[in-house]
């Protein structure tokens, strides 16, 4: 309601508080920014989409089937789209460290939509009696319900939207170098010590593969977030809503999303288990293990220049030390090792809120909330940075592969199948303690003609893969 002073007084079960002219939000935010001046980090844009595609859906539902007055629904759909277009993003103040299960952001998002289709309406904000954050814009739902419903949609938009496309763009850019390297024999190393040789397209090739198979995990992981509990209310009974809204609603996000969304086939189960999150940041964290060794394989193939193995040179793209004039450091895989660092740590903060559930509500969403749709951002922007301004800038030093994969001691594998295995580990011995070369000894020794040693140690041909799978 009204005051002539700046602002306007609101009113909650625990009293009156005053809210300044410019604050969209309520009294239920206010006393949540008194309560949590915790991290001052706030939601993430994405999970603010989310949560507006969520009370637009049910705005636009609940009105179609008479439980909220027609023009309050349009009201709130249209105050959806301006927020969801750009407008009024400052006023969701919330920290991520909140109240349990989200009930703080959820009435943070409850109270801007109110106030904006107050506006709407010509109305003045605080007029709750004509559009309530709760009675109208909350009909039919609960945190319990709408919370875990947005992080499901916030998920899958942020994978299909940002890291599936870049995750697809760094795989090309490993294929590419692939091709590129595919005539480059270089040594092998198993334990950091000599292997027998390799291709370096091959193993870019590879990394590409790699990639490709934690994208299809990933993918298989968020089949889960399209099964909603929307619908569910408070417990998972579906108290207080329209016997036509569940199914009417899942209906709607999918064509508000592009998303194919159902209703889970038990809502309280839905609601419970925050097991779909922990599927996917298990595979984000598959995902980022992975990257994290290939980033680790490229610091070591171009460790250098002088003193390393420096069998590649990545893009320098900036200076790399303060002190040492020349100096280039490997700073884009150093950075995505730092992200998937990051993402390793989210996935178990996220583990530990997940299992901290109790009957009909885990309480621990806003945490789940942050840390999933954190991940799934930092990693993605990572990946895209890593492709442009490392991957697709990689060159090979051809030389120097070659020189280690013919000085490689491992080389004397080739010998096996021609004079066993003890008698191809006393040439590698002697190699090591004389200096002299797999080939020296073996002509020296006897153990083969030369024209055949020639063919044995044919780098060409034993870096080559002996069997690909049929297809």
């Amino acid at each position: 309601m009204s005051t002539p002073e700046s602002g306007r007084i609101e009113r909650d079960s625990m009293g009156d508080r005053h809210l300044p002219d410019d604050a969209y939000y309520g009294i239920q935010t206010l006393r949540a920014q008194e309560n949590f001046p915790i991290s001052g980090i706030e939601p993430l844009p994405i999970y603010v989409d989310a949560c507006l595609l969520v009370k637009k859906a049910a705005a636009s539902v609940n009105a179609e089937l008479g439980c909220i007055p027609a023009e309050i629904g349009a009201a709130v759909v249209q105050a959806a789209d301006e927020i969801l277009a750009g407008k009024l993003r400052h006023q969701f103040v919330v920290d991520i460290y909140q109240a349990g299960a989200g009930t703080s952001h959820h009435m943070n998002v409850n109270e801007v939509l109110a106030n904006r289709a107050l506006e709407i309406l010509g109305d003045v904000k605080g007029n709750y009696q004509r559009v309530s954050p709760n009675d109208h814009v909350n009909y039919g739902q609960s945190t319990n319900d709408v919370i875990p419903t947005a992080i499901r949609i916030g998920a899958l938009l942020s994978l299909h939207r940002e890291l599936f496309p870049r995750l697809k763009d760094l795989e090309g850019a490993f294929a590419a170098k692939a091709d590129e390297f595919a005539a480059i024999v270089k040594a092998g190393r198993t334990h950091l010590q000599d292997a027998v040789p390799v291709r370096l397209g091959e193993e870019f090739r590879a990394y590409a593969q790699i990639l490709s198979d934690r994208q299809q995990t990933l993918r298989r992981a968020a089949t889960e977030l399209h099964s909603l509990g929307l619908g569910g209310s408070a417990t998972g009974t579906g108290l207080n809503t329209h016997p036509q809204y569940c199914d009417r609603v899942a209906r709607r996000l999918s064509d508000y999303t592009g998303l194919a969304l159902e209703p889970a086939p038990h809502l309280m189960a839905a609601m419970q288990s925050m097991g779909p999150f922990v599927s996917v940041s298990s595979a984000l964290r598959n995902l980022a293990q992975d990257c994290s060794k290939i980033a680790n394989d490229l610091r070591l193939m171009d460790s250098g220049p002088k003193t390393g193995l420096k069998e590649i040179q990545l893009p320098p793209v900036q200076p790399g030390s303060s002190i040492m004039p020349g100096k280039y450091n490997p700073v884009m895989a150093e950075m995505l090792n730092m992200v998937c660092f990051q993402v390793m740590g989210l996935d178990t903060a996220i583990a530990y809120a997940a299992q901290a559930g109790q009957f009909e509500l885990n309480v621990m969403m806003p945490l789940i909330a942050y840390d999933l749709l954190h991940a799934i951002q930092i990693l993605a922007r990572a990946l895209q940075a890593f492709g442009e301004r490392c991957v697709k800038g990689i060159t090979a030093n051809g030389d120097r592969c070659r020189a280690y994969a013919e000085g490689t001691l491992a080389l004397v594998t080739a010998l096996n199948t021609h004079i066993g295995y003890l008698a191809a580990a006393d040439v590698a011995k002697e190699s090591l303690a004389t200096g002299k070369s797999i080939r020296e000894i073996a002509i020296a020794r006897g153990l083969m003609d030369e024209a055949t040693l020639a063919q044995v140690l044919d780098l060409d041909a034993t870096s080559q893969i002996v069997r690909q799978p049929q297809a």
